[in-house]
């Protein structure tokens, strides 16, 4: 299976839009809280500190979305940033070019670019280096960099690297023991925001976490050491080994050694039997008797049986008398009892599918009786008809049965998406609460809410140009609290995996709905 078809298929078995685990996926953006703080750091020690600063994190560890947050969060008329990456920029002189493209300097020296900042600084505009992947570097670039932080009389610049741990063992070298850079290293995920992070990525492309189960998602979490590249790498092996597994069953389900013991025993006999019966046809001749029972249809019609050799010996063969023919025949439901097949109670009731589908629904709400007493048997007439050379032939008529099917109990108020809306509208955005699921059908939607009670909301959003409507459950004043009610939940709810989210993004969620 080329790469191409694995891909298809993969996307297929998961009816994902697209692959939610890919590197880079248009509109995606997750910045989990403990992120915030380090991006409040930087813009502090760039106004405040003298020194290079380094965002030291193990590859996947998210320092591209924080360069990318760093760049989005300055003020763009007070802040010019150029961004540059280390590959394939490793010499000095390829690094100083792309900096001096960005900031419009002819000449591409150290001296030229801090001048060119200088000039930006009268203007009231500062300057950010902002270098990716900074671990590819060479000695003499590093050099360049630390030269263009410190800065002279006419400027400096506020370099950021963004490296692999690795890189701090050169920088320390190059430094000989002065203090001139400053290190932040990211930390992993907490388990809470690996969740929250493989959420949001599979909610993109269609799903949610019930993809996975319980164990998987702590396992995703404990194999990639919560680092969000690796979570994206691990997620995506999990769900490929489990369709393999699932393809893999169902092509084994039909071979017979996968069937019990007892049933291939009955299928070795019933073999035996047919081989023994095609033994016996062949040592006959091809002669078989195949006798023939059947009603008659008409009044005055007995079916006889024949054989191919008297039919051709006697055009007009002798009666077949049956011993016992002027014998009445047992008649059913004398003597014993024959199960009565009831009707569902819907179609007895006479309702529709799709009232039929709405009682299944109101289960809870709805108190159905049926009348089990037991039923009359009608008197058994026995109808005789002129058969000649056979027995009689008997039929009882049963009465069909009729449910007793008593009025339902009123149902609870019925709920709409503007009185939800309104309702989220009056939470604070900094509240929380738990998503349980999302439902393409509002009807779907009301009728949970209905049934679970006041707890309950929904709210409709826009997902891949279509309505979806989101239940909740719940208001919590903080992310721990919504966190320790998720365990509360119903054991059907909690295999769904929800999972707390603020008001703020649910109010944003409904402003572009409208």
């Amino acid at each position: 299976m080329t790469s191409l078809h694995a891909d298809e298929a993969f996307l297929e078995h998961y009816q994902f839009s697209h692959d939610p685990f890919a590197a880079r996926v248009p509109g995606f953006k997750f910045f989990p809280a403990q992120r915030k703080p380090v991006l409040g750091q930087l813009h502090h020690l760039a106004r405040y500190s003298q020194l290079l600063l380094v965002v030291s994190g193990p590859r996947g560890s998210g320092k591209t979305l924080l360069r990318q947050a760093l760049v989005a969060s300055t003020n763009k008329q007070a802040v010019q940033s150029v961004v540059i990456s280390g590959q394939g920029a490793a010499e000095p002189g390829a690094v100083l070019r792309q900096v001096a493209q960005g900031l419009q300097v002819q000449q591409s020296g150290v001296q030229a670019i801090l001048a060119q900042v200088g000039q930006l600084a009268l203007t009231g505009q500062e300057v950010y280096l902002l270098v990716d992947d900074a671990e590819q570097l060479s000695e003499a670039a590093l050099t360049s960099l630390l030269a263009l932080a410190a800065g002279s009389a006419e400027g400096r610049a506020h370099v950021f690297l963004f490296s692999e741990p690795g890189l701090m063992p050169r920088l320390e070298s190059l430094a000989e023991g002065g203090e001139c850079f400053h290190v932040i290293e990211l930390q992993p995920y907490s388990e809470d925001e690996s969740r929250e992070y493989l959420a949001q990525r599979l909610e993109g492309a269609g799903r949610g976490l019930e993809v996975f189960t319980a164990e998987q998602l702590a396992d995703i979490h404990e194999q990639s050491e919560a680092w969000p590249g690796l979570i994206n790498q691990v997620a995506r092996e999990t769900l490929i080994e489990t369709m393999l597994a699932q393809r893999g069953a169902a092509k084994r389900s039909w071979f017979p050694l996968s069937l019990p013991k007892k049933h291939l025993l009955a299928l070795a006999v019933v073999g035996i039997g047919v081989f023994a019966a095609w033994m016996m046809q062949g040592r006959s001749g091809g002669e078989v008797m195949s006798p023939v029972a059947q009603l008659p249809l008409k009044q005055n019609v007995a079916p006889t049986v024949l054989d191919s050799a008297s039919e051709a010996a006697d055009p007009n063969p002798p009666a077949i008398e049956f011993a016992g023919a002027n014998q009445p025949l047992p008649l059913p439901l004398v003597g014993e009892a024959q199960p009565v097949i009831r009707e569902p109670l819907a179609q007895a009731a006479g309702l529709t599918g799709a009232e039929e589908a709405d009682v299944a629904g109101r289960e809870s709400a709805a108190d159905v009786h049926v009348d089990e007493s037991p039923l009359p048997v009608a008197p058994v007439t026995p109808v005789a008809p002129v058969v000649k050379a056979e027995a009689p032939v008997t039929v009882v008529q049963v009465p069909k049965p009729e449910p007793v099917v008593k009025p339902a109990v009123p149902s609870a108020p019925s709920v709409n998406a503007a009185l939800a809306a309104d309702w989220y509208g009056a939470q604070a955005g900094s509240r929380y609460t738990l998503q349980v699921f999302g439902a393409r059908a509002e009807a779907s939607a009301q009728a949970f809410v209905r049934e679970q009670g006041a707890e309950y909301h929904y709210f409709k959003k826009q997902h891949q140009g279509q309505a979806l409507y989101v239940v909740t459950y719940g208001s919590f004043s903080s992310h721990a609290a919504a966190q320790a009610a998720l365990k509360g939940l119903p054991t059907k709810l909690q295999a769904g995996k929800p999972w707390p989210r603020t008001f703020a993004s649910i109010k944003h969620e409904i402003a572009q709905a409208r």
